[in-house]
């Protein structure tokens, strides 16, 4: 298989990774409603860290629901891929080193980590939306969090989300039509 036979193969067999979209749609409500609280900041951004661990969990069942292939294993960029995610480990030692010493910005730097995060996936999945979503988000959430504080940072990357989401659904349509185009009729 070609590297580019590879990358449509698990473009298509994880849906370019929308399940792991619809998963963070969940994780950004849960820092919503926690950064709504009227808890203490440090307590907020404990439970910001502790909601947003979830993922994987939210993910693979997402992935049942609407029959995606998980994890691809038989594809070797579904290890790549494990890599980009793997990488983000990385930038969370930033975020910890935010949470006490300018804890009202660690929403804002856990958003911009997420932002750019997403950028290796535009390759791996051939998605402008990828490319597109992290371009925009990373200096977008710079921005709104200089200004604004960590609520309308949620809401915000809760919009994004959507929007990401839409945009994903629609290029995963456009590759089904695609694929059922190329499929010679038996």
């Amino acid at each position: 298989m070609t590297l580019a036979e590879m990358k449509q193969d698990i473009a298509i067999r994880q849906k370019k990774g929308v399940h792991f979209i619809l998963a963070s749609l969940f994780i950004w409500a849960a820092i919503l409603l926690v950064q709504l609280s009227s808890l203490p900041i440090l307590t907020k951004n404990l439970l910001t860290f502790v909601f947003s661990t979830p993922l994987l969990p939210i993910a693979f069942l997402i992935s049942r629901v609407i029959n995606i292939d998980f994890s691809s294993q038989d594809n070797p960029l579904s290890k790549l891929g494990l890599l980009f995610s793997l990488n983000q480990v990385l930038y969370i030692l930033i975020a910890i080193w935010v949470y006490p010493t300018v804890p009202n910005k660690l929403v804002m730097i856990l958003a911009m980590i997420y932002g750019a995060h997403l950028l290796p996936y535009s390759w791996l999945y051939e998605s402008k939306s990828y490319l597109i979503m992290s371009v925009f988000i990373t200096p977008a959430i710079l921005i709104i969090g200089l200004i604004y504080n960590p609520v309308i940072i949620a809401i915000t990357m809760l919009s994004f989300q959507i929007i990401f989401s839409i945009l994903l659904f629609k290029e995963i349509s456009t590759i089904e039509n695609l694929e059922t185009i190329s499929q010679p009729n038996i």
